[in-house]
C-alpha cells in the first residue's frame, strides 16, 4: 500500500495516508514534478501510459510523483525520474506550488509540488508501465499546443508550465 505525506499550505508534514483514498478525499500532499531541457532548451515531455489512475494517456513534463515517507524529495525525484524515463541527471528545485485539480473518476489532485529541472541529452529508456511515448518540443511548441489543444496535457502541467517557461526565459532562454 502505497502512502502519500499529507501536509499543510507551508509544506509541514501532519501525517500519512494511504494514496488513493488521499486523493478522494482531495487532501493536500506533498509531491514533486520534473523537469528535463536539452542542449537546444527544449523540454522532455512524456505521455503517460493508459493504465495510469488518472491522466492516462495525456502529456506531461518528464516526471512526477510523491516522495516516500521518510525520504528526502531530491532523491525521490531522482529515484522517480530513473523509474519512468530510465536515465539520471543532476537535479535542482527550483520553486513549489500548491494546486487543486478534479479528475471525472472523482479523484483530486490537491498537492504540494516542489519543481526541479535538469539537463539531458542521452539516450531515454522509458519504462512502458509508466510511459506511452516521450519527445522533446521548443517552448514555443508547447506554450501553442497548451493554447490551442489544453486537453491533451495534464492539470497539473497547464497549471505548471507558465511558471516553468519563466523560469526558462530567465534561467536558460538563448
Amino acid at each position: 500500500m502505497e502512502q502519500v505525506i499529507l501536509v499543510n499550505e507551508y509544506d509541514v508534514e501532519l501525517g500519512l495516508m494511504e494514496k488513493i483514498e488521499a486523493h478522494e478525499k482531495a487532501l493536500l500532499h506533498r509531491a514533486f514534478s520534473v523537469f528535463v531541457f536539452n542542449d537546444q532548451s527544449e523540454m522532455l515531455l512524456q505521455q503517460r501510459a493508459l493504465t495510469k489512475y488518472h491522466s492516462g494517456g495525456l502529456w506531461t513534463n518528464a516526471c512526477c510523483s510523491h516522495p516516500r515517507p521518510g525520504e528526502i524529495i531530491l532523491q525521490a525525484a531522482n529515484r522517480r525520474l530513473q523509474e519512468e524515463m530510465g536515465f539520471e541527471t543532476p537535479l535542482t528545485k527550483v520553486f513549489d506550488f500548491v494546486y487543486k485539480a478534479p479528475f471525472s473518476n472523482g479523484l483530486t489532485e490537491h498537492e504540494f509540488d516542489h519543481v526541479f529541472v535538469g539537463q539531458y541529452n542521452g539516450t531515454i529508456h522509458p519504462n512502458h508501465e509508466e510511459v506511452a511515448n516521450y519527445a522533446f518540443y521548443s517552448m514555443e511548441e508547447i506554450e501553442s499546443i497548451t493554447f490551442n489543444d489544453p486537453e491533451f496535457f495534464t492539470e497539473w502541467f497547464k497549471i505548471a508550465f507558465p511558471m516553468i517557461k519563466k523560469w526558462w526565459q530567465q534561467n536558460l532562454a538563448r
